[in-house]
């Protein structure tokens, strides 16, 4: 279940299926794994066979470790926070860039 979005391209996403900030040939992927998050309640569900390849589920670094990120499409990211089976301040962001 996702509980709370940190950014606005990752709530437009949700709600209208469209973004001003992520480029539009990324907007079905986005909403398909926004979607998936919304349906899982355990991080193993994320890597379950059969669940969109290459994205890339990894934990944050350095000042973001409570934060884990799955892949779009390089360099586009979702990252999130996940407590008691819950998604938290779930982002859609370039978090790569300089």
């Amino acid at each position: 279940m996702i509980l709370s979005f940190a950014n606005k391209s990752a709530k437009d996403i949700w709600e209208k299926d469209e973004s001003k900030s992520l480029p539009s040939d990324l907007w079905i992927r986005s909403k398909a794994l926004l979607t998936i998050m919304y349906n899982t309640s355990t991080i193993d569900d994320l890597k379950i066979k059969g669940q969109p390849p290459d994205i890339r589920l990894h934990k944050l670094k350095g000042n973001r470790k409570e934060f884990w990120s799955i892949t779009i499409k390089l360099p586009w990211c979702i990252t999130f926070k996940f407590k008691n089976g819950e998604f938290h301040d779930v982002s859609i962001e370039n978090y790569h860039k300089g």
